[in-house]
């Protein structure tokens, strides 16, 4: 199923200002509007009632926080329709932007016998009547883990301290391998409680990958830097390089190797989070260049000159 794209349906970029959004719904408002629409009735309605359900999304910045961290098919697991428009009057909204109030999403009474939009700060979704109030569940949060390389190569468990209800829980984490900057894994429950009797919201463990002395890190693959002398680059030679996890990798440097090339050993990298294999080891290597020269040296390099080299 595709995934409903609020910033879209508005027209506006995802780094829109609150002013912005506003602007925007208020001119689809005006197009839209049942009182206003010319037309097919019922295609103008469905679209009026998506253009509201994007502006009480993006309006309100918690919910737009988590629609924007979560995704649209996130962000609806844990919102209802009457979670998104809870707290928002749009009966003063649409009076703002020039349209009456009345009661129901539609009630009769519009301007050429059509329909006529209310909201009556509720949801525009349910119809006359009592209706039952979802438990709404409480806010999800984000823990960023500070791991390192070797931890995320070889999986590990952390003790986490965790303020909870009021109090401070200590929770083991298995941090599994390939857990690199940005992935998240999932606590049930260990969030913020929520505030109207529903169920407390999720926290998210985030890795943060600390800087290595030795591998820089791109997505799975990692890459490092060793010299080599300028007669091995020049012949070619075979070197041994320290892999992430300790072991000796045998590297061979090809005849005429040029400086700052990057030789590849396939499968020395991270190992992928979910799915088989690993990434790439990447070494840089730095062709040593002397800075001062005996003269048996010079001779030599004034001989191989000589050859055009």
């Amino acid at each position: 199923m595709a995934e409903t794209d609020y910033y879209k349906i508005l027209g506006v970029e995802k780094n829109a200002t609150d002013e912005e959004i506003k602007k925007a719904y208020r001119k689809l408002a005006m197009k839209y509007h049942p009182d206003h629409s010319k037309g097919d009735k019922k295609a103008a309605e469905e679209k009026f009632k998506k253009i509201s359900e994007a502006y009480a999304v993006l309006k309100d910045k918690e919910k737009r926080k988590q629609y924007d961290t979560y995704g649209a098919n996130g962000f609806h697991e844990r919102y209802s329709q009457e979670d998104i428009f809870r707290g928002f009057d749009f009966s003063d909204i649409l009076k703002e932007f020039g349209f009456g109030g009345g009661g129901g999403f539609f009630s009769g009474g519009g301007r050429g016998g059509g329909a006529r939009f209310s909201f009556d700060g509720g949801s525009p979704f349910g119809g006359g009547g009592p209706r039952q109030t979802a438990a709404v569940k409480g806010e999800d949060v984000v823990y960023e883990l500070p791991v390192t390389i070797q931890e995320v190569v070889s999986g590990t468990t952390k003790a986490v301290s965790l303020r909870h209800g009021g109090g401070t829980e200590t929770v083991n984490v298995k941090i599994p391998k390939g857990m690199v900057s940005g992935k998240k894994i999932r606590l049930a429950g260990k969030g913020q409680p929520s505030r109207f009797g529903g169920p407390s919201g999720d926290m998210y463990i985030q890795a943060k990958l600390v800087k290595d002395p030795v591998f820089e890190v791109d997505g799975y693959d990692l890459y490092m830097t060793t010299g080599v002398k300028l007669t091995d680059a020049l012949k070619g030679t075979r070197i041994t390089v320290a892999g992430v996890d300790g072991k000796d990798l045998n590297l061979r440097v090809p005849p005429g190797t040029r400086h700052k090339s990057k030789l590849r050993l396939a499968g020395q990298g991270i190992p992928h989070m979910r799915g088989a294999g690993r990434g790439d080891l990447y070494v840089e290597i730095q062709v040593e260049m002397p800075s001062k020269l005996t003269d048996q040296q010079k001779q030599l390099v004034e001989a191989l000159a000589e050859t055009g080299l």
